[in-house]
């Protein structure tokens, strides 16, 4: 077969966890965002600690935390990590309007932390979905990607 750059299938074509062992261990750093969108009603609820379930961004935050500690067990080829700090900073839009989540990762390691950034922020906008749907069912969340990594043998990206 081919080398397709895809180091997360063997040669024959199967899936499998890349073996990082000869890497070094290098601090290596992530930020992914996200949005969800909602109506003006459901934003101001959130805005305001209106929400019948209680602090919607604080519960969002402390959830997303605990995605990103728990990327490993979600996504079945991502090592396991010693995720050593995560901030999770959620913003009221009123242009979205919404919530816009950034988080960043870090980690001294063999690989890099952008599945656990993009869990954190995916995780977060979950859990403020779970928290007021009784209020709105119709919202969308959307925009969820990769903005800046740093470490590693691929060096830096930042999107554009």
């Amino acid at each position: 077969m081919a080398d397709t750059g895809l180091t997360h299938f063997d040669a024959s074509g199967k899936a499998h966890m890349v073996d990082v062992s000869d890497k070094p261990v290098t601090a290596r750093q992530a930020v992914a965002e996200g949005h969800i969108t909602m109506t003006p009603d459901t934003l101001s609820r959130v805005a305001e600690g209106r929400a019948d379930k209680g602090d919607v961004l604080g519960v969002a935050r402390l959830a997303g935390i605990m995605g990103a500690k728990k990327t490993s067990e979600l996504i079945p080829l991502c090592h396991p990590l010693p995720v050593t700090k995560v901030t999770l900073d959620l913003l009221v839009d009123p242009a979205l309007p919404g919530v816009r989540a950034t988080a960043t990762v870090k980690t001294s390691g063999q690989t890099g932390v952008e599945m656990e950034a993009l869990t954190a922020v995916s995780t977060a906008l979950l859990t403020v979905y779970d928290m007021v749907k009784a209020v709105q069912k119709d919202m969308e969340i959307g925009g969820i990607r990769l903005l800046a990594k740093d470490g590693g043998k691929s060096g830096s990206y930042r999107a554009e």
